[in-house]
């Protein structure tokens, strides 16, 4: 698809505004209703969402973080991580596999202007990017065993990576690897279908089971020299961007359980005799419960939003933070949303199961699916990790690191 036939939104109201919001929110509806249909039947077969995944390239959905200086329309990080929520309660693993797209997309604009002036262009002619960063094991913290090996047909990639979430419906894989005598890691970008590019869908975890999030084989790709970028280690709004998108995506869950709930309660008609005798709707004790998980809803999503409105003050140039000042802002915000979101989430997503009766557990209706999928999502970063750097943060004032490495632990430590 090129770019003159690739939907952008540009909105008439004020960038930031409530109004401009609003207009997202009716251009996508249609597409997100499409998406919601046959969620769970996707799931029940597993059955990947390739074509949902297209609709939203059609849509311009991929595109909504490309700078105005190369031809996008760009929404603020509010608005994103909104957008996000209400795709992810139609259905959690596509907003889920697109997380190291626009993670990505966030990279591309603090790379330098050759580097934006080839890569921008793809995006807005709706390619999308996908991750392998993460090995299985063997690798030490802070290093890879994917390697960048300099041969005489130029650069090659050559490894193994697991938890490639998106990598299988991408255009192009950005993955993390290691170059002798090089100090640190690099990104190198590959054609997903480029030789020697094998990804398998053999992802095995109890939820979120369409997001891709399986095996990646390099076996001598040809990387050219231009795709292959530092990874740094810096004060950069990256790692909390790339967490935040995990907690939209719990909150999007919470907000499909909530409606859910509502449904099955307003429908039933069976009761129990230790009960009120009422219809399950018009029973002051059921419609507390579902209350009562609405409200961790709510306040999950407003978390995500609250934190999702630091990362757009970090980056508000009339503040004029320094780049330091900025991460810590950005960094803290979402990992103190990290230490109370996941818990949120998964509270009521349990809870959907008191506001009715045994036949909610029938494997035909799959309610299960909205607790193993934020099981797994609040897997991904172990909220210990984030209570801990938060407490130290307001006790000693040390400044919070942003999760950048996965890796074997030294022995000792």
């Amino acid at each position: 698809m090129s770019a003159d036939t690739l939907a952008i939104f540009r909105p008439t109201a004020q960038a930031h505004s409530e109004a401009a919001y609003q207009e997202l929110r009716t251009h996508f509806a249609e597409t997100f209703t499409r998406i919601a249909q046959g969620a769970t039947e996707r799931e029940q077969q597993r059955i990947l969402p390739h074509e949902q995944v297209q609709w939203l390239k059609d849509a311009g959905f991929t595109t909504l973080r490309v700078p105005a200086s190369h031809g996008g329309s760009p929404i603020s990080h509010e608005h994103l991580f909104r957008l996000l929520i209400e795709l992810a309660a139609a259905d959690s693993n596509v907003a889920h596999l697109l997380r190291s797209h626009f993670s990505f997309v966030e990279t591309i604009a603090l790379q330098p202007t050759e580097f934006q002036d080839r890569w921008f262009p793809r995006v807005l002619a709706g390619e999308i990017f996908g991750n392998a960063a993460t090995e299985r094991g063997g690798n030490a913290l802070g290093s890879t065993n994917t390697k960048l090996l300099n041969t005489e047909q130029g650069w090659v990639l050559r490894g193994e990576k697991y938890y490639t979430t998106g990598s299988i419906f991408a255009d192009w894989v950005v993955v993390m690897a290691s170059t002798e005598g090089v100090e640190g890691r690099q990104y190198a970008i590959v054609d997903r279908h480029a030789a020697g590019v094998e990804i398998l869908d053999d992802w095995d975890g109890f939820g979120q089971p369409l997001t891709g999030t399986g095996t990646a084989i390099f076996s001598d790709v040809v990387v050219p020299e231009e795709n292959i970028i530092q990874r740094k280690v810096a004060s950069t709004l990256e790692p909390a961007f790339f967490q935040l998108c995990l907690l939209a995506v719990l909150a999007g869950i919470g907000q499909g359980a909530r409606a859910a709930a509502a449904q099955i309660v307003a429908a039933r008609t069976r009761t129990f005799n230790t009960g009120s005798g009422a219809l399950f709707r018009d029973d002051v004790q059921i419609q507390e419960l579902v209350g009562r998980l609405a409200g961790n809803v709510f306040a999950a999503g407003s978390i995500v939003v609250a934190a999702a409105r630091e990362l757009d003050a970090a980056e508000d140039q009339q503040l004029a933070l320094t780049p330091e000042a900025a991460f810590l802002r950005a960094e803290l915000a979402v990992q103190q949303a990290h230490v109370v979101v996941p818990k949120l989430v998964l509270d009521a997503t349990s809870e959907i199961f008191d506001v009715t009766g045994a036949s909610a557990v029938s494997t035909s209706k799959s309610l299960d699916r909205f607790w193993r999928n934020a099981r797994t999502v609040a897997t991904h970063n172990p909220v210990a990790f984030k209570a801990r750097s938060v407490g130290d943060y307001f006790i000693n004032g040390t400044i919070p690191t942003g999760l950048n490495s996965i890796g074997e632990a030294k022995a000792g430590n």
